[in-house]
């Protein structure tokens, strides 16, 4: 009987899923691995799941696309909620999802090494639990990354920051432009967090000045949502052209405004580099009126609260928001992957086909897809690992 027990522990840790992380990503591989019956642990470095929402995002941010694009899997968003979710609502649909499916990860848990042991075909993980500093280990036939793309903020390094007397922090210490009035604000970065954010500040009473380093596309949420809609029907590129000439239409010369168009396409470059086009959401009508200042050159160096510009210009801020992006943690304890993820964390192989790497590893999150791109990778790796363990029992029964 006991000998019994412990082939059914083994055969439950064979069939087990290590999910790292447990942000939109990680939950939507839960419930799916839920639906087939499949057991799954998390391990999570933060005290929360979703840490990035519940923790890091500021308090006017909303989806930017259309709730049906960012649903998690086996869940709608509740009719009742508006076309583009603000931050609360996503948060109590988080809340509700993980009630739901009954998913209770593993909370401060950072995973500091994981490997393939061949002569036992099992992913050997090693955590180290923060509240009690020892290692723990963890084995599974399947691993899965679900530390998505935005895991480790990023912030240039510069010369004379360590000097600058005020307020320097990344976007995700951002929470609201409220203690920023009538601060005289640099936000440094092109994406939608940057766009965002000056609008916030703006709104609030802050001087904002935005330091734009990389050309942008600059599009409407209806561009945005009628491009995603003709992409079931059109060429990518055709697609693109059209983006390209209603943007033209919309927002004219946006060169006269300190800003220009990359040579790529909007959605190409998404899919490309990750790299989203800026929805705007009123930030440009403040950039045309000369509200918001924009600062295209690159900065030299910061001598305490004024910052030198390669142009030649100085400006005195009080505050720096840097929406400069994320890095991503992987290949310090992933080993042993040469195929699915390359340096800075991120797919090697080209969608629809990034999600599965060899010998039970996949990656759920990283095909720069976004909500809707992440619960596909959900479902994709769900019913692999099912196949998988029915492959496995019917080799065994032969």
């Amino acid at each position: 009987m006991k000998r019994e027990r412990e082939r059914e522990r083994e055969r439950m840790e064979e069939e087990r899923v290590i999910i790292v992380g447990a942000g939109p990503s990680g939950l939507s591989t839960a419930a799916c691995l839920k639906k087939h019956s499949i057991p799954y642990i998390i391990l999570e470095r933060e005290e929360c799941y979703g840490s990035l929402w519940k923790k890091y995002a500021y308090e006017r941010v909303e989806l930017h696309l259309r709730k049906h694009f960012c649903q998690l899997p086996h869940m709608p968003f509740p009719p009742s909620y508006p076309p583009y979710v603000p931050k609360n609502q996503f948060l109590q649909y988080l809340d509700h999802y993980v009630s739901h499916f009954q998913i209770t990860p593993l909370y401060r848990r950072t995973v500091e090494r994981a490997q393939y042991d061949h002569a036992s075909h099992t992913w050997m993980v090693q955590a180290r639990n923060l509240d009690s500093s020892q290692l723990e280990d963890y084995s599974s036939s399947f691993l899965v990354v679900a530390t998505g793309e935005t895991c480790d903020p990023f912030v240039p390094p510069l010369p004379g920051f360590p000097s600058f007397p005020g307020n320097l922090l990344h976007s995700t210490a951002f929470t609201s432009a409220h203690p920023f009035r009538n601060h005289r604000v640099l936000v440094v970065g092109s994406g939608n967090s940057a766009m965002e954010i000056s609008l916030d500040l703006l709104n609030h009473g802050a001087q904002t000045s935005i330091l734009v380093r990389s050309p942008v596309h600059i599009l409407s949420r209806e561009m945005v949502n009628l491009g995603l809609f003709l992409l079931k029907y059109l060429s990518l590129s055709t697609v693109d052209s059209l983006m390209v000439i209603l943007s033209k239409m919309v927002y004219g010369d946006v060169t006269k405004n300190g800003l220009s168009r990359p040579k790529e396409g909007p959605f190409y470059m998404k899919v490309k580099y990750g790299k989203y086009p800026v929805i705007d959401v009123g930030t440009y009508q403040k950039i045309k009126s000369r509200q918001l200042k924009v600062l295209p050159a690159e900065i030299e160096c910061v001598r305490g609260k004024d910052v030198l510009f390669k142009n030649g210009e100085l400006h005195p801020f009080d505050s720096i928001v840097f929406c400069t992006g994320f890095k991503r943690s992987t290949n310090k304890w992933l080993k042993g992957d040469d195929y699915m993820l390359n340096d800075d964390g991120l797919p090697k192989q080209s969608y629809p086909i990034h999600w599965k790497g060899n010998n039970g590893l996949y990656c759920v999150g990283l095909s720069r897809r976004g909500l809707y791109g992440a619960a596909a990778d959900a479902e994709n790796i769900a019913n692999d690992v099912q196949h998988n363990i029915s492959l496995r029992s019917e080799n065994k029964l032969d």
